[in-house]
């Protein structure tokens, strides 16, 4: 049960991630420990497994695809994202930059502690970050597309955000920005669900059948990558994590285009100009909150809690 209820709040620290543009849900199970446990479970859901559930051999079934680590992070990860967006969504419109300080401090102190988990800086693995610090980079530089509800394209959504959601430091959340769906999906539809609203439904059904084929696919190629060029992986992954700090930069303003949809007037994030601060009190605020998610992953990693389970 001990072991439950720890993984369901890493669940809920990963849903709360995911629905922030510029988190990245695979970074917290990163330097949480979890992360190649989780690619291997996912992994393990394969036609055997499946067969094993059509004879009714559950216990089999639940061994294979270790269903209670899968079903107590599920829970927590649903739990935080049915329950945090509108909380996030308040947090953001009132403290936004407060916001995004803790997220920087969090990510900054990742950097670090994930590293340490390459066991040789090799010019390979030095390649591999860079390279995956210039990917997450220029992600954070690329336009917006338009929101668009065709039934094709949420799937591709699903597939393309949860893809980037389980990959360390590539924010599943702000590739659904960039595919112009981030409001239709995260903030419109998942308030909907409340409501039992029908267009919710009719929006997170093909995101949801997108997300599981994403998953499926991804995390067999990830899990070979990491049998056979463990450090690789883990730079190339370290530099996701060091790239998305370009987003997460709490000091930015965000380009806002206005345009009319359906006979509605909405705004769209089409780009951001960052800038550094000037040194009065809501600078050494957000600093501190800063420190607070620095300090915050620090005391994961004394504690143990970031070795893997």
């Amino acid at each position: 049960m001990k072991e439950g209820i720890s993984l369901f709040l890493k669940g809920v620290a990963m849903g709360a991630a995911n629905v922030i543009p510029g988190v990245s849900g695979g970074t917290v199970a990163f330097i949480t420990g979890i992360y190649e446990r989780l690619i291997q479970a996912v992994k393990s859901v394969d036609l055997q497994a499946l067969k094993l559930l059509a004879k009714g051999q559950f216990a089999a079934f639940a061994r294979q695809v270790d269903l209670g680590f899968l079903l107590w992070l599920g829970a927590g990860i649903v739990v935080s994202i049915l329950t945090l967006a509108s909380v996030l969504k308040y947090l953001f419109a009132n403290h936004e930059a407060l916001v995004w300080a803790f997220f920087f401090g969090l990510i900054l102190a990742s950097v670090y502690f994930v590293g340490k988990q390459v066991g040789r800086w090799t010019p390979g693995a030095v390649v591999g970050f860079v390279l995956g610090a210039g990917i997450a980079i220029g992600v954070a530089l690329l336009k917006p597309a338009s929101e668009n509800d065709n039934v094709w394209y949420l799937l591709l959504c699903g597939v393309i955000a949860m893809a980037s959601m389980i990959i360390p430091g590539l924010s599943g959340s702000f590739v659904l920005l960039l595919l112009g769906n981030y409001q239709l999906i995260m903030i419109e539809s998942v308030a909907g669900l409340k409501s039992l609203d029908a267009d919710a439904f009719r929006i997170l059904i093909p995101v949801g059948i997108g997300a599981v084929i994403g998953v499926i696919l991804l995390s067999r190629l990830l899990a070979w990558i990491f049998a056979e060029y463990h450090d690789l992986a883990v730079a190339l992954l370290t530099g996701f994590v060091a790239g998305s700090l370009l987003i997460i930069w709490p000091w930015k303003n965000a380009q806002i285009e206005v345009f009319e949809a359906a006979g509605k007037v909405k705004e769209k994030v089409v780009g951001y100009e960052w800038y550094f601060p000037e040194l009065n009190g809501a600078t050494w605020i957000a600093l501190g909150v800063m420190a607070v998610g620095f300090v915050a992953v620090w005391a994961m990693e004394k504690s143990g809690a970031v070795k893997p389970e």
